[in-house]
C-alpha cells in the first residue's frame, strides 16, 4: 500500500511541478481562459460584498469595489460550476450592479443605469485577489464555523472537498462565548478534547482518544511558534482555531513532541475590508478584571497593506481557592497583497503569571478513584506557581510566477522562558489523602526555528485537473531546564481538607541562564503531493508522500532516523450538497529507545508510524453542515518481553471510531455546535498478555455535546445560548481497575448587540461556565487526574470606536 502510493504520487505531482513551470509564455491567453471556463463553487450565503470577495478570491480575478453599499444586501451565495462572467451575473442579479471590465485583467462594479452614478473607488475600496495558503476561508451562516480551513500543505481547502475531518472555529464564537484560551473553543467539540482545567495553567488536548501536546500546536501551519507549556496560548489574537482529526505526517510533518491523534492550527487575525477599532472591557469570577483592544487597518491604492493589533491585560484572583493569574498579550499582524505577490508578518508577546496552580495529580496503583471534592477548593495549596513568557513571529510569501505556477516561503520561532513551582501529589486511598513529597522549583528555556518553502503547480493533463504540491519544512528546536528541589518536605495532606506547610524560600528560583540542555530536535521534511480532479471537481483524489528526517539528542539517547509516510484521499460529490470521502494517511513520532534493564540495552527504533483508514460524508445545505466519519487508528506500543528481556516496539493501541459534527444555522435565529465522538478503544499485543482487550486510559467510550443558539424574536438584538457536555466513564490505567465517573456540564450565556448611532454596535455578553457547580475529574493519557474549573461568571462589553 505505501510504497504503490508512494510511486503514484511522485509520477503525476513531479511532473505537473515542472509541466507548471513552462506555461508561463502562455499567461495572456490562460488569464482569458480563466475568464471563459467553467469552475465549480461553493459559496455560502452572507452579505453580497462578502460573497462577491469570495467568489473574486476563488476564481483568481482582481475585483474593486466599494463594500458599504453593498454589505446591506443579503446574498443565497453560490452553488454549481460557473464561468466567472456568469458567476458574476448570478451574484448580481436583482441587486442593481453590473460588472465592468476595465481592460487591463482587473473588473470593477456600477450601477445599472438609472439607478445611480457610477461607483468611486475611494480608500475603503476591497480588492479581491487569490488567498494567501493561511487566509482563513468564510463562516457559515451564523459565524460560529467557517465552510473551509489549512489542510497543511495542501493549504486552504473548502470542508465539502477536504477527504478529512476538520472543523474550524471563528473569533466570533470565542468573541461570543468568552473564550479566554485556546483550550476553551476546544469545549466545543467532541472528538477534540482539552483534558486540563484552565486552573492548571498548562493546555492538555487528546483527539480520537490519543495525546496530543500542546507544544504541537501549529502558528499558521507552522511548528515551534505558540506559545506552550505552561503558557497556554490566548484567543484574543487568533482569527480561526483549525481542529484537523487523525494522524497527518504527509500534510504537516512530525509533530515535535510525537503527537498523532490530529492537529491544531491557530490562524492570526488580519485587518479586513472595513476599518475596525473595538474595544472590550471584562470581568470573570472572582475578581478578574481587564480590557482588550482590537485595531485593524488598510491602506493604499487598492487596499493593499493591512494593520492589525491585538493588546490584551488582565489580573485577578480567579473562581478557585487561592489563586490569582495575571495575563499579557501584544500582538501584530501584517500583510501585503498585490496582484502577484502576497506577504504577511506576525509578531506577538505573551506574559502570565499563574499563583496557585492546581495540577494533575496521580493516584497510587490500585486504589480506587476517590469522589472529587469541590471544584473551587484548591487542595495544591496557595505556593505553587507558574511564570512563562514568550516572544514569538513569522513572515510568510507568496508569488505567482503565472496562472500555473505558485512559489512561497516561510519563516517563523519563539522563545519561552518559564519559571515554575510544583509540589507533585500523590493520592494514596480513596480517602483522599495524599502522600508527603518534596517541592521543585524549576527554570525552562526553548528556542525554535522553523522554516518551510514549496511549490504549488496548477495544471491539466487532457480530462485531468491536478494541484500539485512540492514543500520543505524543517524545525529546531532547543530545550533547556534546570531543576532545584526544596528543603524540607511538603506535608500529608487530604483533598477534601488540604494542609499547607509553610511558604517556601523562593530566592532558590533557578536562574534562566543556568539552564541545561535537556534535548536538541531538528526536524527536516519533503513533502510531494498532488490532487487529481474530474467531472468538474466533482471526483477528487489525492495522492502523496512525506521524507522525514527526525535528529534528537538528549535525554541520555542520540537519535537520527528517516521514514517515509504515505497518503491516499478520495472525495466523491455526487451532488452539490454532499460529499463522500475515505483516506488513508499516518502518523510519525520518535522512536523508543531501550531501557538499561532490557538484554538490548540503548538500542534506538525506527520511527513508530500511526496508520488510520477512514471513511465519512459530509453534508452542506444553507447555511447548516453536517460531517459523519467512522475510522480506525492503530498506534505502536513497546514493551519488554518477559521470556526473553529483549525490548521491542510490538504492542499495539488501537481506536475504531465513529465522528459526528455538526455545525451552523438550521433554520432562521437557531444555530447548533456540537456533535457526538465514540471510540472503541483497545489495547492490543500487549506484553505477555497483560491488560488485553483492556480500554486505553483516558478513553471514553461517548463523549457528547450540544450547543445552542436562539435570536430571540421577542427582542431583536439578543441571543441566548446554552451547551450541554456529557463525558461518559473511562479508566484512569490500562488495567482498567481505576473508574473515573461519567460527567456532564452546562453551560449557558447571553449577549445583547445594537447601535448606538453613527453605525457604531455595542455587544453586552454574559457567560456561566459549569452553570450547576458540578465536581468531577478529568484526566490525560498518562494516567494523572485533574479537577473541574468551578462555576465562573464572565462579563464582557464590545464597543465599535
Amino acid at each position: 500500500m505505501r510504497a504503490s502510493v508512494l510511486s503514484l504520487a511522485v509520477g503525476s505531482a513531479l511532473a505537473g511541478i515542472v509541466g507548471a513551470a513552462l506555461i508561463g509564455s502562455g499567461a495572456v491567453q490562460a488569464a482569458e481562459a480563466v475568464v471563459g471556463e467553467k469552475k465549480r463553487y461553493a459559496i455560502p450565503a452572507g452579505k453580497l460584498s462578502d460573497v462577491l470577495a469570495h467568489f473574486a478570491a476563488s476564481a483568481g480575478v482582481p475585483l474593486s469595489f466599494d463594500p458599504r453599499p453593498l454589505s446591506a444586501i443579503h446574498s443565497d451565495g453560490l452553488q454549481g460550476s460557473f464561468s466567472v462572467e456568469e458567476g458574476f451575473a448570478r451574484l448580481l442579479a436583482g441587486s442593481g450592479y453590473e460588472l465592468v471590465d476595465k481592460g487591463d485583467g482587473a473588473w470593477s462594479l456600477q450601477r445599472l443605469p438609472g439607478t445611480a452614478d457610477t461607483l468611486a473607488l475611494p480608500a475603503s475600496t476591497v480588492t479581491a485577489s487569490p488567498r494567501l495558503s493561511g487566509e482563513p476561508m468564510p463562516a457559515y451562516a451564523g459565524g460560529q464555523v467557517a465552510t473551509g480551513g489549512q489542510v497543511g500543505i495542501l493549504g486552504n481547502r473548502d470542508i465539502m472537498d477536504t477527504p478529512f475531518n476538520q472543523t474550524n472555529y471563528t473569533a466570533e464564537l470565542m468573541e461570543n462565548q468568552q473564550a479566554r484560551h485556546i483550550a476553551a473553543v476546544l469545549n466545543n467539540d467532541p472528538t477534540a478534547h482539552a483534558n486540563g482545567a484552565t486552573s492548571t495553567g498548562a493546555d492538555d488536548f487528546s483527539i480520537r482518544g490519543f495525546y496530543v501536546s500542546n507544544t504541537d500546536l501549529l502558528f499558521g501551519g507552522m511548528p515551534g511558534v505558540a506559545p506552550t507549556f505552561f503558557n497556554s496560548m490566548m484567543a484574543e489574537s487568533i482569527e480561526r482555531v483549525e481542529v484537523l482529526k487523525g494522524p497527518n505526517a504527509l500534510l504537516n510533518g512530525s509533530a515535535p513532541n510525537g503527537s498523532v491523534g490530529g492537529t491544531i492550527n491557530l490562524v492570526p487575525k488580519r485587518a479586513g475590508a472595513q476599518p475596525l477599532t473595538q474595544f472590550t472591557p471584562s470581568y470573570a469570577s472572582d475578581s478578574q478584571v481587564g480590557g482588550h483592544l482590537d485595531i485593524g487597518r488598510r491602506f493604499g491604492a487598492e487596499q493593499e497593506f493591512g494593520v492589525r493589533f491585538n493588546g490584551v491585560y488582565r489580573d485577578g484572583d480567579t473562581a478557585t481557592d487561592h489563586q490569582s493569574r495575571e495575563s499579557q498579550l501584544l500582538a501584530l499582524g501584517l500583510d501585503y497583497s498585490g496582484e502577484s505577490l502576497r506577504l504577511s508578518s506576525d509578531l506577538g508577546y505573551q506574559k502570565q503569571d499563574l499563583e496557585g496552580i492546581t495540577d494533575f495529580t496521580s493516584l497510587a496503583a490500585g486504589v480506587p478513584v476517590p469522589d472529587a471534592p469541590d471544584a473551587g477548593d484548591n487542595y495544591d495549596g496557595p505556593y505553587d506557581f507558574s511564570k512563562p513568557e514568550v516572544y514569538y513571529g513569522t513572515v510568510r510569501g507568496e508569488f505567482d510566477f503565472n496562472e500555473h505556477l505558485t512559489g512561497y516561503a516561510a519563516a517563523g520561532g519563539s522563545e519561552r522562558n518559564t519559571q515554575y513551582m510544583l509540589n507533585l501529589r500523590t493520592i494514596v486511598d480513596a480517602e483522599g489523602n495524599l502522600a508527603p513529597g518534596n517541592g521543585r522549583m524549576s527554570a525552562d528555556k526553548m528556542y525554535s526555528r522553523a522554516q518551510e518553502a514549496g511549490l504549488r503547480g496548477r495544471f491539466e493533463t487532457g480530462p485531468v485537473s491536478h494541484q500539485a504540491v512540492l514543500a520543505y519544512s524543517g524545525l529546531d528546536r532547543d530545550w533547556r531546564r534546570i531543576n532545584v528541589n526544596l528543603p524540607g518536605a511538603v506535608p500529608a495532606s487530604n483533598i477534601y481538607r488540604p494542609v499547607f506547610g509553610p511558604k517556601p524560600d523562593f530566592s532558590l528560583v533557578p536562574d534562566l541562564n543556568d539552564a541545561q540542555t535537556m534535548q536538541d530536535l531538528k526536524l527536516s521534511s519533503v513533502a510531494l503531493v498532488d490532487t487529481l480532479s474530474v467531472f468538474e471537481e466533482r471526483v477528487q483524489l489525492t495522492l502523496g508522500a512525506r521524507q522525514q528526517k527526525i535528529d534528537s539528542t538528549g535525554f541520555g539517547v542520540s537519535y537520527d532516523e528517516k521514514e517515509v509516510t504515505p497518503m491516499a484521499g478520495l472525495v466523491i460529490r455526487p451532488w452539490q450538497e454532499v460529499s463522500f470521502y475515505a483516506n488513508y494517511i499516518e502518523g510519525l513520532e520518535q522512536g523508543p529507545t531501550a531501557p538499561d534493564t532490557a538484554a538490548n540495552a540503548g538500542e534506538v527504533f525506527a520511527p513508530s508510524v500511526t496508520e488510520q483508514y477512514e471513511v465519512g460524508t459530509k453534508l452542506e445545505l444553507d447555511g447548516f453542515g453536517a460531517t459523519l466519519s467512522l475510522y480506525q487508528i492503530t498506534q505502536p506500543s513497546a514493551f519488554t518481553d518477559p521470556a526473553s528481556n529483549i525490548f521491542k516496539v510490538n504492542g499495539e493501541q488501537r481506536h475504531r471510531g465513529m465522528d459526528l459534527n455538526v455545525y451552523g444555522e438550521v433554520m432562521e435565529g437557531v444555530r447548533l455546535l456540537g456533535g457526538a465522538a465514540y471510540i472503541d478503544s483497545e489495547l492490543t499485543r500487549t506484553e505477555g498478555g497483560i491488560n488485553e482487550g483492556n480500554r486505553g486510559a483516558a478513553v471514553p467510550e461517548w463523549r457528547l455535546i450540544l450547543g445552542a443558539e436562539w435570536d430571540t424574536p421577542f427582542m431583536p438584538g439578543l441571543t441566548l445560548s446554552a451547551r450541554a457536555t456529557r463525558n461518559e466513564s473511562m479508566y484512569l490505567d490500562q488495567a482498567n481497575t481505576q473508574d473515573i465517573p461519567a460527567w456532564t456540564r452546562l453551560d449557558i450565556g447571553a449577549r445583547y448587540r445594537f447601535e448606538r448611532g453613527e453605525g457604531k454596535a455595542v455587544t453586552l455578553r454574559a457567560n456561566l461556565d459549569n452553570a450547576l457547580d458540578d465536581n468531577y475529574w478529568d484526566a490525560n493519557s498518562f494516567g494523572q487526574l485533574t479537577l473541574n474549573d468551578p462555576r465562573t461568571l464572565s462579563l464582557s462589553a464590545t464597543f465599535d470606536l
